[in-house]
């Protein structure tokens, strides 16, 4: 039986892979598991040490001002 792997990416590749919306660089956040675009503002998965690297599967990040209820 394979042993259980970590979710964290390999870190040649994180210096390979840019946002695909803005093509800026990410920051791998270790606590969440999650790649962030800053300049996008999203967050990307990692599951089983994938990237999933598609806008539909990101998280919007919250912004540090509250937003006033519509």
């Amino acid at each position: 039986m394979d042993s259980v792997r970590k979710e964290h990416p390999d870190p040649k590749l994180l210096e390979l892979l840019v946002c695909p919306l803005t093509r800026a660089p990410l920051s791998y956040d270790a606590e969440k598991g999650e790649l962030i675009s800053q300049k996008a503002r999203l967050a990307f998965p990692v599951r089983d040490g994938i990237p999933i690297m598609l806008v539909s599967e990101a998280r919007q990040l919250d912004d540090t001002v509250p937003q006033s209820p519509l």
